[in-house]
């Protein structure tokens, strides 16, 4: 009798797992190359960056400033991910990418496509009050191949500069959210360059359509905001680099990773890690 319901027991539990989808996530800004960063060079950062990467075995993860030659170099220590991403300047390789990375065994690309954080999604440009820079969005569509479901898994970076543009960029992800994944599973993922208290930021989790994944986890893993400036703003709590998503998910882990190296930091902010089920 015992051994029947211990078989009924383990049916049970493999249908409820093959129904559901758990998925470790997280969101990466990897700092930029650039020569400026004396004593942080990427060259000195690039294996430690996918060393993080890999022992906290992500099974998707978007990435924020990272050139293309940055994320060559992940993908090359990394041969378990494919990647997909355009640069910000001309749609095609030049200049910072939001790239997702994904795992090549679990999943399936369905469909791609990336936007600008402007009046003009569709091409190359910047946005409202922005003044430096053009800033991108990308996004999958990916299908597990282990469940069978499907989700939407969105990378972004908001401008630093334009109060403007950050609120307008939050009511465009959220109708291009609608437009492309429409009523399916979705994750956002970015550095929002603005913590839980900005305008854009509340726009984004109270509107109904996306989530703050943090607000989920009873006991948050925040033993510091996320970000560091390599170690000169530690005493920082703020947290500008967040992971949302749609309301059928839910999360059952969340946590900023203040993994570092030699006393040093891998980039100059904390990558962000959420365990989610859908």
């Amino acid at each position: 009798m015992k051994q029947y319901l211990l078989a009924i027991m383990l049916i049970c539990s493999s249908f409820y797992y093959a129904a559901a989808q758990q998925l470790k996530v997280a969101t990466f800004n990897i700092r930029m190359e650039t020569s400026a960063d004396q004593g942080n060079l990427w060259k000195d950062r690039a294996t430690p960056v996918a060393n993080l990467i890999r022992y906290h075995d992500f099974d998707i993860f978007g990435t924020q400033e990272g050139f293309k030659n940055q994320l060559d170099d992940i993908s090359e220590r990394l041969p378990g991910y494919a990647r997909y991403g355009k640069g910000r300047d001309d749609g095609g390789d030049k200049g910072e990418h939001s790239a997702v990375f994904y795992k090549k065994d679990r999943f399936t690309l369905l469909r791609s496509g990336d936007f600008w954080l402007s009046e003009t999604p569709g091409k190359p440009g910047k946005g409202w009050d922005a003044k430096c820079c053009n800033r991108i969005c990308s996004w999958v569509y990916l299908k597990d191949k282990k469940t069978g479901k499907k989700c939407y898994f969105f990378s972004v970076h908001f401008d630093h500069e334009g109060k403007v543009a950050r609120v307008e960029s939050a009511r465009l992800m959220l109708k291009m959210i609608r437009d492309i994944a429409k009523n399916e599973n979705t994750v956002l993922v970015g550095d929002f360059n603005g913590d839980r208290n900005s305008e854009w930021y509340q726009l984004l989790a109270n509107s109904g359509i996306l989530r703050d994944t943090y607000r989920d986890v009873k006991v948050p893993y925040e033993n510091n905001g996320s970000f560091n400036a390599f170690g000169k703003a530690l005493e920082r709590s703020e947290v500008i680099d967040h992971i949302f998503i749609t309301p059928k998910g839910k999360a059952i882990k969340w946590g900023i990773l203040t993994d570092t190296y030699k006393g040093k930091f891998p980039s100059d902010h904390f990558p962000v890690e959420a365990l989610i089920q859908f």
